[in-house]
This record gives C-alpha cells, structure tokens and sequence, in this order.
C-alpha cells in the first residue's frame, strides 16, 4: 500500500512513530464524524471552518514539531483531549464551547464546537479563539458529551490539568486511565505544576498558546509529552496502583481484626 506523503517530519513524530511500529497497513477513518466533508484533510472539517477567513492560507494550528507524521485518523487505545471554555453566568462560570481528540499519532478525531447550555457573556475570544459565528451551527452538549464519553471509554486519556476538561463535559474518568501532564512528578517543579506551553518549549521544542490556544496543538503537545514519556510513566503508573491496592487490602484486613 502507498505510504501517505510525509511532509515537515518531524523527528520528535518520527521517533514515535518507530516505537509504534506503524509499518503494518493504515487503518480507516472510521471515527470521523458522518457530516465530514473534507475527509481528505488529517484536521476535518472545524479546520476548514477556521480556514475560511484567513486569506493568506497560513494556518495557526499547525506547528511543525507537532505535525503528525501520517494521516491515520483511526481510533485507539490512548486518546488525548483538550477543551476550550466560554464565560457563562456573571462571566466568571467557564462552559464547554469546543472539545478535540486526537489519537496517539496526534491526528483529530473529534473536534467540534460545542453550544453552552446557559447564555454566553463572555467569549474569551483572545484565549479561546471562540467567537459567536463558531457556536451558531454548533453541536448542542449532549451530543458532543455522548460522543466524547464513547471516544474515551476504556481507552487511557491524555491530556494537561484534564480535571478541568471532565468537569467541563460532566464526565468522569477512571483515574487509573489518566495521564495528565500537569501532574506527571517528572514534568513538576518546586513551585509546583508547569503550563503546558513551558512544557511543550522545554521537552517537545514547540511553541503554543503563544495567542489564542489551539485545543488541536494542545492535545498533540500532551500527547507527544506521554509518548515520549511512555514507558516510565506507564512503569510508575502501575507501581502506584499496585500499592494502593495493597494498602486498601491492609486496611480491610486491619478492620475486620
């Protein structure tokens, strides 16, 4: 099978993509949504939309260190997620105004706009990117929370402070599946938890957020800080658990005595 075109590789992707042994056959884009219309673009449709009003073809979203090195827009066991949030209430109540995935290669497979429930007064435009055009057509909450919760079920969910992003989707999460950068202990300083633009200038070589944020760079910076991070993460993820459980099992011990 023809190999897709790979264009600005990276070697941050690169090298991942050889941990990944992705030399086996492409898999489908089964998880797009059905009104996709650009099925041929790794950013679907919502890239499109953003597209539509620059006219000199430059794309903000896309940042060389983090442009995929395939086009697999395939669902898998390790998504990343981030959401960008609207002024609701007095303005000081964030709302859910778009949610994106992506998959461990760092291609979309669901970005979408997402309609508040309440009325929105403040859209946060220089740091969301929200605007008013982007929620008239958008999917109302339900529809966007069903999606999300199917696209994440089982499968390891990646992302940075993603308390923030569950809470936002009135979603949860079981906290064995969660990698958050913000709390990884290798990625915290002394003063504490580190933005994850500091995170994606120091590890990944990237710039983000350096305006209004991008939930796809976002999610890919995440996403390669986990990758790149795998097999220790994933080491000491177990280590905890296990003692965990062998404290509940002391403790139930200890109380039945």
């Amino acid at each position: 099978m023809k190999k897709s075109k790979q264009t600005q590789m990276n070697p941050n992707w690169v090298q991942l993509q050889q941990k990944l042994n992705l030399n086996g056959p492409k898999v489908s884009r089964n998880f797009n949504d059905s009104d996709d219309d650009t099925p041929n673009s790794i950013l679907g449709k919502r890239k499109e939309r953003i597209d539509d009003d620059d006219d000199d073809g430059s794309d903000d979203c896309e940042i060389n260190p983090l442009a995929p090195v395939n086009d697999d827009a395939s669902l898998t066991d390790v998504v990343a997620m981030d959401c960008e949030m609207v002024g609701v209430g007095q303005g000081n109540k964030s709302a859910l105004a778009r949610v994106t995935l992506v998959n461990k290669w760092g291609n979309v497979i669901y970005d979408e706009f997402v309609r508040p429930m309440e009325r929105v007064v403040d859209f946060r435009t220089k740091i969301s990117g929200i605007r008013p055009r982007d929620l008239r057509k958008a999917k109302d909450f339900s529809t966007a929370q069903k999606k999300v919760a199917e696209l994440i079920h089982g499968r390891i969910l990646v992302g940075h402070a993603l308390s923030n992003d569950l809470k936002a989707l009135l979603l949860s999460h079981p906290k064995k599946d969660i990698r958050d950068t913000s709390e990884y202990p290798p990625f915290l300083r002394s003063s504490g938890r580190v933005a994850l633009r500091h995170l994606a200038s120091e590890h990944l070589g990237a710039k983000i957020q350096t305006g209004e944020h991008c939930p796809i760079d976002d999610a890919r910076a995440a996403m390669m800080l986990y990758q790149k991070n795998r097999k220790e993460w994933e080491k000491s993820t177990k280590g905890n658990f296990r003692s965990k459980q062998k404290q509940k099992k002391r403790k139930k011990i200890k109380d039945a005595e």
